[in-house]
């Protein structure tokens, strides 16, 4: 039997959408879109890296397998660990005092980044690796917090496109990364095109080529900066301040500022609340196993599976469109033209498929509801990575070239417009209070952990397999083909993981948790169908 609700948390259940809703958005999807503006950019400066710090005989080279999964993967490493870290602190701390540390941390490193600095390449190499780590460390954070804040601060009706929103953030950031590469790599090569630099073979590396990516980097600072001043100035969520500070009084006064609306404070039915017996199980409890292991099993599976497919595919589109010959060889380009090119391609894919997925799942969470759109991404990304694969010789014939693209881009459309965006909502939904934080750290980390498996599990994949092939006489491109294939069993995986998830659409987080339910009730692990 449900009990009676906390009056702050049912103003915030039923208030109309309102200026506050938008800020919020706005604030905290500004950490997403510098998330996504640092974790992708590596990708688009990787090659130039190779040409300038590793040479073969006296020709640009590029980065060895090892060291190029380094450079692409550390971040994550780093984003793994904060995300366990800071969704454990958000839940002990608060939010409002955790979300300012993870941003600086971001704006510090982002910076330290493009003045990696050494005495040989190795070194470089070496210092670049070491503040990604700790770049990554400070966007982990961004993903618990500012999912729970927007959780905690959104009406129950469309709260589901509120997270989303800020989640959609991150395709801004991907845009914004190819557009700055491409920016500087245009204003360096129209100012260095002469002979001297665009040799026969244009395999020259123009000495100037190593501020493009100190100055790409760093550019990620910049808007995170920019974010600081509104984070502080936000209240801490009523949910956090009643049910886990115990503190009627305070989110009575913080609501009432915000929503301008009198709020009166009932300390006593919060602290007969929070003193239930339902509510004193921990995270590692047989009780929350009872109440929540299955939907915490959902939350981490899915969200791993999605990410080997997602990070695959981001990190590694250079290389794909090398494959297919949609990017020139290397050896045609100088290295600012490579990276200019690589840019254009991955912006021109972000423009037209990856953004517009998110604004889809914005458009359509709170009408379809997370499961369905969920389950539609997760197949129909199968359905395009298998129709990719398996014809693969088909695609890379010159006239055909256009048709894989397109393919290639309804896959990050139904990544976006599915699972990428539901998997990021739904751990924020369905927790305690004094847990949500945290559960969200661990899903995100899981998801972590499986692009850490496609940063370096795609890059020996398409590398090593293309290489043995090659040398029995296959056609260049068989481990890309191989590892398509693999994504897409990956992807059919995930949908049927996807059937452990809870639907929360029309439901307040009160209702999702069972911290409003008698003790002995326990919330539905099949709450699929949505209330009118």
């Amino acid at each position: 039997m449900a009990k009676s609700q906390l009056e702050v948390l049912s103003a915030l259940d039923l208030a109309k959408t309102q200026l506050y809703h938008f800020t919020a958005i706005v604030i905290a999807g500004m950490g997403f879109f510098t998330d996504a503006y640092d974790l992708f950019c590596i990708s688009l400066v990787t090659k130039l890296l190779g040409r300038i710090y590793y040479t073969v005989g006296d020709k640009p080279g590029s980065l060895p397998p090892n060291v190029a999964a380094a450079v692409n993967g550390v971040a994550l490493v780093g984003t793994l660990v904060g995300q366990l870290f800071f969704g454990w602190l958000g839940d002990k701390m608060g939010r409002k005092r955790v979300y300012g540390m993870t941003l600086m941390i971001m704006v510090i490193f982002s910076i330290c980044s493009g003045l990696s600095f050494g005495h040989d390449p190795k070194f470089v190499i070496a210092t670049l690796c070491f503040c990604r780590f700790w770049l990554g460390f400070g966007i982990g954070g961004d993903y618990p917090l500012s999912a729970t804040i927007m959780s905690e601060y959104a009406n129950k009706k469309t709260r589901g496109a509120f997270i989303a929103a800020v989640f959609a953030m991150q395709g801004f950031g991907i845009l914004a990364g190819g557009m700055v590469a491409i920016i500087i790599s245009s204003s360096f090569k129209a100012r260095f095109s002469s002979p001297d630099f665009v040799t026969v073979g244009a395999a020259s590396t123009v000495p100037q080529a190593d501020y493009v990516w100190r100055i790409i980097l760093m550019f990620g600072a910049i808007p995170a900066a920019m974010t600081y001043y509104w984070r502080m100035k936000m209240p801490e969520t009523a949910r956090y301040t009643a049910l886990v500070a115990k503190n009627a009084k305070q989110a009575a006064a913080d609501m009432s500022r915000v929503l301008q609306v009198e709020i009166h404070e009932e300390q006593e039915k919060v602290e007969k609340i929070t003193m239930e017996e339902k509510n004193s199980f921990g995270l590692f409890s047989k009780k929350f196993l009872h109440r929540h292991g299955l939907h915490l099993l959902g939350t981490t599976s899915t969200w791993f599976l999605l990410d080997i497919a997602f990070y695959s595919q981001n990190l590694f589109q250079k290389d794909i469109f090398s494959a297919v010959g949609w990017i020139p060889p290397a050896a045609t380009m100088n290295a600012i033209e490579e990276v200019y090119r690589i840019a254009r391609a991955q912006t021109l894919i972000a423009l037209c498929s990856t953004v517009p997925g998110y604004w889809f799942t914005v458009a359509f969470i709170d009408r379809v509801g997370r499961f369905k759109i969920q389950l539609m991404g997760f197949l129909f990304m199968t359905i395009f990575m298998f129709g990719l694969a398996f014809p693969y010789h088909h695609w890379t014939l010159k006239e055909n070239r256009i048709g894989f693209i397109i393919m290639y881009a309804l896959t990050f459309f139904f990544a976006n417009f599915g699972p990428n965006s539901t998997t990021f909502v739904v751990p924020a939904e369905i927790f305690p209070a004094r847990l949500r934080s945290t559960c969200h750290g661990i899903s995100a980390a899981a998801g972590k952990a499986g692009a850490i498996v496609g940063a370096f599990g795609f890059l020996y994949a398409a590398q090593s397999q293309d290489k043995t092939k090659t040398d029995h006489g296959y056609p260049p491109g068989i481990g890309v083909k191989n590892s398509l294939i693999m994504l897409g069993c990956i992807n059919l995986a995930g949908a049927l993981m996807t059937f452990l998830v809870p639907e929360s659409n029309g439901k307040s987080l009160e209702e999702m948790s069972g911290e409003n339910e008698e003790d002995d009730a326990v919330p539905s692990s099949d709450s699929r169908t949505v209330p009118v």
